[in-house]
């Protein structure tokens, strides 16, 4: 069966096959800035999320064989922006990321992970696209027969091919150990975590990952937020918070910055996403 599920708008739980929307979930929040002010969306209810997604659907092909993968800067600040300078900068190798119809792959080009990334995030459950897959490459993705998503294995994958500077996204704290235990048994490579997709996270689980990231987006988490604003070293974005955890993390927050012309003057009062969480 082709089935997509993902957490978006509000993490509401949205369920597509073959390109129909099929189920949508409450949101859990009711206001995200970044929406209001690319979408004009006032209100995250279940009517904005069907118009949204059915955009997304028509778009570029969201969930669909008709996938466009490449796509230039979207935002100013964001996670897939980030890591896209860092591969065209050669600052890294290869990048592990979510893709529906695919699960976790493995890129290496900066247009591929904003493409994918910027427009789709939260992705919990895909099933394979033949046609994505065929684009994206087999060898690319950690099993395309069932299109699952282990960022672990992906990162596996990554060193088999010789990288040796490799990003992941990471969005449970569950993989922290397993990833720990990567980072020893490969001394000779650099695995950096860009943990995502943080809105509702438990305080125990957000303390875990802090300290475990590089970089990290604050979503509409408040314990990222509580625990970023006390501990990261640097912070970028106002309404959507990146953290730097690492001093890895700052260059890269930094790097990023220098691409697009440094840092916007400080807002009173900017606009949040309500409630946090």
């Amino acid at each position: 069966m082709d089935e997509h599920i993902i957490e978006a708008l509000g993490k509401a739980r949205i369920k597509i096959q073959n390109g129909e929307i099929i189920e949508i979930g409450e949101p859990e929040i009711d206001y995200c800035p970044l929406f209001y002010k690319y979408r004009g969306i006032e209100t995250l209810n279940k009517e904005a999320i069907r118009e949204n997604i059915e955009f997304r659907i028509k778009d570029f092909g969201m969930c669909m064989p008709n996938r466009e993968l490449k796509m230039k800067d979207f935002l100013s600040f964001g996670i897939s922006e980030i890591i896209s300078t860092l591969l065209d900068d050669d600052i890294l190798d290869a990048a592990i990321i979510v893709c529906e119809g695919c699960g976790t792959i493995v890129v290496n080009d900066g247009e591929l992970v904003q493409g994918i990334g910027g427009r789709v995030s939260g992705l919990v459950k895909t099933t394979p696209i033949l046609e994505i897959i065929s684009k994206i490459g087999k060898d690319n993705i950690v099993d395309p027969e069932t299109a699952d998503i282990d960022q672990i294995k992906g990162i596996e994958i990554a060193i088999s091919k010789g990288y040796k500077n490799i990003a992941v996204t990471l969005a449970f704290a569950s993989d922290i150990p397993k990833l720990n235990k990567l980072k020893e048994d490969n001394p000779d490579v650099n695995i950096y975590s860009f943990v995502v997709h943080t809105t509702g996270l438990n305080k125990e689980d957000a303390e875990e990952l802090f300290n475990n990231a590089d970089v990290m987006t604050a979503c509409a988490s408040k314990h990222i937020r509580e625990i970023g604003d006390k501990e990261s070293l640097k912070v970028v974005g106002q309404s959507i918070p990146i953290y730097a955890r690492t001093e890895k993390g700052k260059e890269f927050l930094e790097r990023r910055l220098d691409k697009i012309g440094g840092e916007k003057p400080k807002k009173d009062n900017p606009p949040i996403p309500k409630p946090l969480i």
